[in-house]
């Protein structure tokens, strides 16, 4: 059984934090994916910002995700892990789409002008199914979890993972090019979140590659650098990318963006693993309620977004201000609320009964 590695808690829910920030960026951006809020005042400057953090905070999570997995394996069996898999992943992105998450979609398609056109028979059924917003994440690590167990038939014995582990730090940083190789396939033409190469292949290398302690200790060895490299990177990103569609295949499946990707990932990981390897009251709670975070967010976020934009003027800044705050602060009150409701809390959070 290997001893928790706090620090990979840690990234876990400051990525969460850095989802609900883009989020509210992502809402007004008028350079990427087309937010929630049509014709909304925006702000160039979170443009880049969010533009800065699209290449890499995604593969950060499914890289950390595959590391856990590892750790996650060693103390259950095949079918424990794919039945708490489907609980915690599955459950919330199906049967919680109609319990809570359709109030995204109806909010979606409110706002884009095309309530008007479904019968209101049909108004619930297409919402809930239109209102998945960042639970496709969820989605495919489901399905990323399933296929490590039939890679795991074929790996009998760890023999892969074990050659992996021996790996030098030199190749380690030339995986960006596994990546690179992943961004190129199994990209969906419209629903652009789903890039199944690239995160499958991030999750592969987490597994893999970055759960062994040897390499996490060279990889904290190396942090300074790849943390100077990994800044050079995304001020090069912005300054190249700055007004252009960030999410077009032009930009993501570029060598640039993706050694800019892989080097903000592996510097994230040994700056956590040297600086932020120890726990507090408040971080033991974020790493147990980030999840719910993560699930709970979009509504307040399209909630507040539209109550702000529908019925006040203000000025672009207070509108991303008070959407960001409201996440903050709803959020974590919504996720409490939840979590003490019978079934709901099953069908939307994937928790069993406290």
């Amino acid at each position: 059984m290997t001893e928790r590695k706090l620090y990979l808690d840690h990234i876990r829910w400051s990525t969460v934090l850095l989802v609900m920030f883009y989020h509210v960026c992502y809402l007004f951006n008028d350079v990427g994916i087309l937010g929630g809020i049509p014709g909304a005042k925006n702000i160039p400057l979170c443009d880049t910002l969010a533009s800065a953090v699209y290449p890499w905070f995604m593969v950060l999570l499914f890289a950390v995700s595959g590391i856990s997995a590892r750790y996650s394996l060693q103390s259950r069996t095949a079918r424990q892990f794919v039945r708490e898999r489907a609980r915690k992943l599955l459950i919330p992105s199906t049967l919680g789409l109609f319990v809570l998450h359709w109030l995204t979609g109806y909010l979606n398609i409110k706002l884009g002008g095309g309530l008007e056109y479904i019968p209101a028979p049909l108004v619930y059924p297409i919402a809930a199914v239109s209102g998945t917003g960042p639970l496709w994440f969820i989605q495919m690590l489901f399905l990323f979890s399933c296929v490590l167990l039939l890679f795991r038939k074929l790996d009998r014995g760890d023999r892969l993972w074990t050659v992996c582990g021996r790996t030098p730090l030199p190749v380690i940083l030339l995986l960006f090019l596994v990546l690179w190789g992943g961004a190129q396939v199994l990209n969906l033409p419209v629903l652009t979140m789903y890039r199944f190469g690239i995160y499958l292949a991030a999750f592969l290398i987490g597994y893999l590659f970055l759960s062994h302690d040897a390499i996490q200790e060279a990889i904290k060895k190396l942090r300074i650098p790849l943390l100077i490299a990994a800044v050079l990177g995304a001020v090069g990103f912005g300054y190249y990318y700055r007004g252009t569609n960030f999410t077009s295949p032009d930009c993501l499946q570029s060598f640039f963006t993706n050694l800019y990707a892989w080097l903000a990932v592996l510097a994230i990981l040994g700056c956590f693993k040297r600086y932020f390897n120890r726990e507090t009251s408040f971080t033991r709670y974020m790493t147990t309620s980030s999840f719910g975070f993560y699930i709970l967010h979009y509504p307040i976020l399209m909630g507040s977004a539209y109550l702000l934009c529908t019925y006040t003027d203000l000025p672009a800044g207070w509108n991303y201000l008070l959407i960001l705050l409201a996440q903050l602060v709803l959020t974590p009150a919504l996720y409490e609320a939840v979590r003490r409701i019978p079934v709901v809390r099953y069908l939307v959070l994937g928790m069993k009964k406290q």
